[in-house]
């Protein structure tokens, strides 16, 4: 049998904790990974993920108070099988280094600590874990530092992988740096996500019209199409962006402007630097944050519409294909869920790694 078929034919499956509107379970499925089911506490983010992922495949639990055996009798889960993966991707607005509420985020501090919980209880094959860099630099405090001392113990024996990559190494048009662990028992092979092979993508890759998104406005509302919503701006903010240079301006080209130039940038020439900046054609996006509809949150605005990105431009840069539907009340409800994803091209390739590692294990 060709490597080919037996990647479409593997016996892999997951359960995905934490699981948001389904990046990590959409890219897993298109490595061929079968996702058994996504856990999260926000019922927001059922329809998203049912509509991609497969109906009844959300599963709406706090994990503080979801138990071991409960998911195992749901789920049909046996214990140390390996063919499971367990995926753990927790908010991580707590160890993020973007100014946040921590005390709204404190709780997520701990939910590594719980997902260790169901990984010791199931023994499975392989375990993923995606965050922030900053639980790394945090390890002892978010609890990463035991969770890793207890995989790679003799009673646990998975051989583990963890590091800091940047997204757009592995097909993402965007840089985004995000902290990644894989942890394998079934072999004694160290895993990596696999790296995308040639040219790194670029914003050019894959917005614009070329690629099919139309020219548009702020404020634009499309009730037929989500992916074409644009949040509204002032008339100042929409002048502002007239004087903002095509193709990665930034704000110093209103700074001169008395009637543009806002108060809080006076004397900050270095600070807030990206804030009201457009993006290059030709690099990679920033980091596609839960704000990225907002021209005052970072380099969001358009490279050279007088706009912040659109709904489907910031999946895009995501990686989210076209044909991934989002459900939302609002453009900032829709925004958190794309922009809290894992880029499904990265999880993709994840996945693909410890497909490759199961079929030369058995």
């Amino acid at each position: 049998m060709s490597l080919e078929n037996k990647i479409k034919n593997n016996s892999i499956k997951a359960v995905d904790f934490f699981c948001g509107g389904g990046g990590m379970s959409y890219g897993m499925k298109m490595s061929g990974v079968d996702v058994l089911a996504g856990i999260d506490y926000e019922e927001n983010c059922k329809e998203t993920y049912e509509a991609n992922i497969g109906k009844n495949k959300f599963i709406q639990a706090d994990v503080f108070d979801l138990k071991e055996k409960d998911l195992q009798d749901r789920l049909e889960l046996k214990k140390n099988d390996d063919d499971l993966i367990l995926i753990g991707c927790s908010p991580c607005q707590f160890w993020s280094i973007i100014n946040t509420d921590k005390k709204k985020s404190e709780k997520s501090k701990n939910l590594l600590v719980e997902f260790e919980r169901f990984v010791k209880f199931f023994n499975p094959g392989y375990v993923v874990v995606e965050n922030v860099p900053g639980v790394l630099r945090r390890k002892e405090e978010s609890g990463l530092d035991k969770f890793i001392e207890w995989l790679e113990s003799k009673d646990a024996g998975y051989k583990v992988h963890f590091e800091v990559h940047n997204t757009n190494e592995y097909g993402v048009p965007q840089n985004r740096k995000r902290f990644t662990l894989i942890a394998n028992r079934v072999s004694d092979s160290e895993i990596e996500p696999l790296k995308a092979e040639g040219k790194k993508p670029t914003v050019r890759d894959c917005i614009g019209l070329h690629n099919g998104f139309p020219i548009l406005k702020a404020g634009n509302k499309d009730i037929n199409n989500i992916s074409n919503n644009v949040a509204g701006l002032k008339p100042i903010c929409v002048e502002r962006l007239k004087y903002v240079k095509k193709d990665g301006g930034n704000r110093f080209g209103f700074a001169n402007n008395k009637k543009l130039q806002l108060k809080c940038f006076i004397g900050r020439e270095s600070s807030f630097k990206d804030t009201f900046g457009r993006l290059w054609w030709d690099r990679p996006s920033s980091t596609i944050t839960t704000k990225f509809y907002g021209i005052s949150h970072g380099r969001f605005a358009h490279p050279e519409e007088d706009r912040a990105l659109s709904i489907g431009e910031g999946a895009a840069l995501q990686s989210f294909p076209k044909d991934f539907t989002f459900y939302g009340k609002s453009i900032a409800s829709v925004a958190r869920l794309i922009g809290n994803a894992v880029p499904p091209e990265y999880a993709k390739r994840i996945g693909l790694s410890i497909i490759k590692n199961h079929i030369n294990a058995v």
